[in-house]
């Protein structure tokens, strides 16, 4: 687990490019959009297990739109980082625990 944000913004736990449409299981602290990517599922879990499957809709105002390059999303709470992520089109860097 990342003691920081600081080591979560310099990647220290390693990075993944997704870049296709299938799913990307794995805990994760940010994801970082590298071309307009538009999103189909943002899961989170937290310390105890509970996953979240509403957390693209928590993020993202319009969860069907395209998403810009350049945008960075992390999780609302440190405790509770992403842990599943799929894509309808595009790619995004995963910024992994």
């Amino acid at each position: 687990m990342a003691n920081s944000y600081g080591e979560i913004l310099t990647a220290r736990g390693g990075s993944y490019i997704l870049n296709t449409t299938n799913g990307y299981t794995g805990q994760f602290y940010a994801v970082v959009v590298l071309e307009n990517t538009e999103f189909s599922k943002l899961y989170t879990e937290d310390r105890n297990g509970t996953v979240n499957q509403l957390a693209l809709d928590d993020h993202i105002a319009d969860p069907l739109g395209v998403i810009k390059a350049g945008a960075i999303i992390t999780p609302m709470d440190f405790n509770a980082p992403f842990s599943f992520i799929e894509l309808l089109s595009g790619s995004v860097a995963l910024i992994l625990k």
